[in-house]
């Protein structure tokens, strides 16, 4: 270890630390994009990885069973976002978007995916005069997702109203469809069931059959990885819980081992990782 790395305040934490550390090569390091690896933005379409975190996920990758990305995004987009395709280091690179219905791996550079759910079809045309007749603030909008639709409430007037007025109304709309809705920050999103981020890490962490894991989040749709950390820890698999410090999400900072300072934070920790397991 080296001092400048940012230690876990919590027993369990700290024995997952210790044990990626040892055997760095038996580890799966997973983090989740928006809000983590890249800053929130108003517009989701101009959400960015951070610009040092490319550099500080080649540095690691190389030095652990494997690195992933896990996003409600479509894979595709979080690879262009994140500026992932064809970096050195990153030849092992995996992508779990839409909650793991797809996956991008860097070593074929393209995207498997499930068939989609019919109700996000139903959903897509019968939202836009669904808000209407919900009496929707100005500013209200909808993300068209592919595998799922979003409705954002930041940019209007008062976010906070918009969300809790909206969640009921778009929560049985969802049911109608059979599917379920994900609230985060300040988004609601309407989904296909059955898979969530903690589904597809779990599958992932015993498809790479690790030894060790640590996942980075902020939001409440990472609460499901944060559970499937937890289970696999009382299975016996030593795990790091990491939050991307948000005011706006205190449930996950509760559960967390560290909380660093949002994408900036969680590229530093990773850099520091990656010097802390090469001298190791």
């Amino acid at each position: 270890m080296v001092s400048s790395l940012q230690h876990p305040t919590t027993p369990a934490g700290r024995d997952g630390l210790d044990a990626l550390l040892a055997r760095p090569e038996n580890a799966v390091v997973a983090l989740d994009f928006d809000g983590t690896l890249a800053d929130i933005v108003p517009d989701p379409e101009q959400a960015r990885a951070h610009p040092g975190a490319v550099a500080a996920l080649a540095e690691l990758a190389p030095r652990v069973a494997s690195v992933a990305v896990v996003t409600g995004r479509p894979a595709g987009v979080a690879v262009r976002y994140g500026g992932f395709a064809g970096v050195p280091g990153l030849e092992r690179l995996v992508v779990l978007g839409h909650y793991g219905a797809e996956r991008w791996d860097a070593v074929t550079g393209t995207v498997q995916a499930a068939a989609p759910h019919p109700g996000v079809a139903a959903v897509r045309a019968e939202l836009p005069g669904f808000l209407d007749r919900a009496g929707a603030w100005p500013g209200v909008w909808i993300e068209e997702k592919g595998r799922a639709v979003a409705v954002h409430t930041r940019r209007a007037q008062d976010p906070e109203g918009a969300f809790e007025a909206l969640r009921g109304p778009l929560g049985e709309l969802a049911v109608a469809h059979g599917l379920v809705l994900e609230p985060g920050r300040m988004v609601l999103e309407l989904r296909p069931p059955g898979m969530d981020k903690g589904v597809a890490l779990a599958t992932y962490v015993r498809e790479v059959g690790a030894g060790s894991v640590l996942y980075a989040g902020d939001d409440l749709g990472d609460l499901p990885a944060f559970a499937a950390v937890e289970k696999l820890r009382s299975d016996g698999t030593p795990g790091v819980l990491v939050c991307s410090g948000s005011t706006e999400v205190p449930e996950l900072a509760d559960r967390a081992d560290l909380a660093v300072q949002g994408p900036a934070g969680v590229v530093a920790f990773l850099t520091e990782l990656a010097r802390a397991v090469r001298k190791g």
